[in-house]
């Protein structure tokens, strides 16, 4: 698979077969994706890879909260802006009604948000979770390194077969994930990422993206 093929199959699956994603094929992923570029070649991300047991116990208590109404643990960090104006605001609803509609949750089912959550909490069915962590200490760059980072791997992952689904809903929970992963308090949880391999016959959705002029502008010859 080349690079452009694997970039434009990379998607944000929402439906994993239980099948099991061998650990040397994990390893391999991880390896590679440490030549990620970070200023300073600070690599700054800390991982947890989560999967068997633990991971179904992490899905049970993070599903009781969903189901539950819990509103989650106080937030690390803003998902999103407060005040999300244009044209994000509209990419960011025309998305969600596109995936979830896939998944059989219309947009004005009154038990939407519980539902999402539910989905969420479970990994989509996914056998491993890869839980992404940064030092306090560290700034907007490394943030972005961390995400340079996460891509990588994602890409890898296509390059082996396998589907993925970063999942910031994780960071709703991050008390449970810490206990779970035993994570240093000194690290703030980026997001999760669901890793495996796509269930046959599960809807395929491909969100819409913005036309390149919308967001690119060349300056010179």
């Amino acid at each position: 698979m080349d690079v452009y093929e694997a970039v434009d199959s990379r998607r944000a699956v929402r439906a994993f077969s239980d099948r099991p994603v061998p650990r040397e094929v994990l390893e391999r992923v991880l390896a590679g994706a440490a030549r990620a570029p970070s200023s300073g070649n600070l690599q700054p991300w800390r991982v947890y890879v989560v999967s068997g047991e633990p991971l179904a116990e992490l899905k049970r208590r993070a599903t009781a909260r969903a189901l539950a109404g819990d509103p989650g643990d106080e937030r690390e960090y803003p998902m999103y802006p407060a005040d999300l104006a244009a044209p994000y605001r509209d990419r960011f609803a025309a998305a969600a009604a596109q995936r979830y509609a896939a998944l059989g949750i219309e947009r004005h089912d009154p038990d939407r948000p519980v539902k999402i959550a539910a989905m969420n909490s479970g990994a989509f069915g996914a056998p491993v979770v890869l839980f992404c962590y940064l030092d306090r200490t560290m700034g907007p760059g490394q943030w972005a390194d961390a995400g340079m980072y996460l891509q990588t791997v994602m890409l890898l992952l296509r390059a082996e077969g396998l589907h993925s689904c970063p999942q910031v809903m994780w960071t709703m929970y991050h008390r449970t994930v810490r206990r779970l992963t035993g994570a240093a308090d000194g690290l703030v949880l980026l997001c999760g990422v669901a890793v495996g391999f796509e269930r046959a016959g599960a809807p395929q959705v491909r969100t819409d993206r913005a036309d390149m002029t919308e967001t690119v502008t060349f300056v010179g010859s």
